[in-house]
């Protein structure tokens, strides 16, 4: 077990984790070579909160009418959420709704940055390049938690001994059961 010592924030991109650890993944010749899965949101802060001994999760998330159950739900798990306003546009007959984080996780991991030792990123996105090179520049990166080892940007590759893989977790971290409730979608397991 790693030793932790200081204030822990976590950072999390949650589009990113969410559909990249769903994304099923196929080689050239159309072979499935990934198969994608459900994330637990409740398992993934309890993760955090245990083996990291995270003081504050930052889940960045765009705000979308009609997921008002799944908004009050992470936040009744613990996580401090962070909406972004998202833009609605058509292509063609497929409908499509952008809530884009990654400057409000950077800005917000900059705000909080006096505030914590180490920090931890969730994302695998290319754009966090700057904000990680920082915070290793001043000692205060943990980890950075890459939801897919199958499908992330070349860019973090370069922070090697701080990577961490969602989908080497799966078994602690996937969705086991799904209740459906009147009010919508409810992520919780049962016990």
């Amino acid at each position: 077990m790693e030793e932790k010592t200081g204030t822990i924030y976590a950072f999390i991109d949650s589009q990113n984790l969410n559909l990249s650890v769903q994304k099923d993944i196929v080689n050239s010749a159309g072979a499935m070579i990934y198969k994608g899965w459900k994330l637990d949101f409740k398992r993934f802060f309890i993760y955090l909160k245990d083996k990291y001994k995270v003081g504050r999760a930052f889940l960045f998330i765009g705000r979308v009418p009609g997921n008002e159950s799944l908004y009050e739900y992470l936040e009744d798990i613990g996580y401090q959420v962070i909406y972004k306003p998202t833009l609605e546009y058509r292509d063609g007959q497929e409908r499509i709704i952008k809530g884009n984080v990654d400057a409000e996780l950077i800005l917000h991991t900059m705000i909080e940055y006096p505030n914590f030792d180490k920090a931890i990123i969730v994302a695998g996105d290319g754009d966090y390049y700057c904000l990680i090179e920082y915070l290793a520049a001043q000692r205060k990166l943990l980890r950075v938690i890459i939801p897919n080892r199958r499908s992330y940007s070349s860019l973090p590759r370069k922070f090697g001994s701080y990577l961490v893989y969602v989908n080497d977790l799966r078994m602690k971290l996937e969705h086991r059961k799904q209740a459906i409730k009147k009010r919508g979608i409810d992520l919780r397991t049962e016990p």
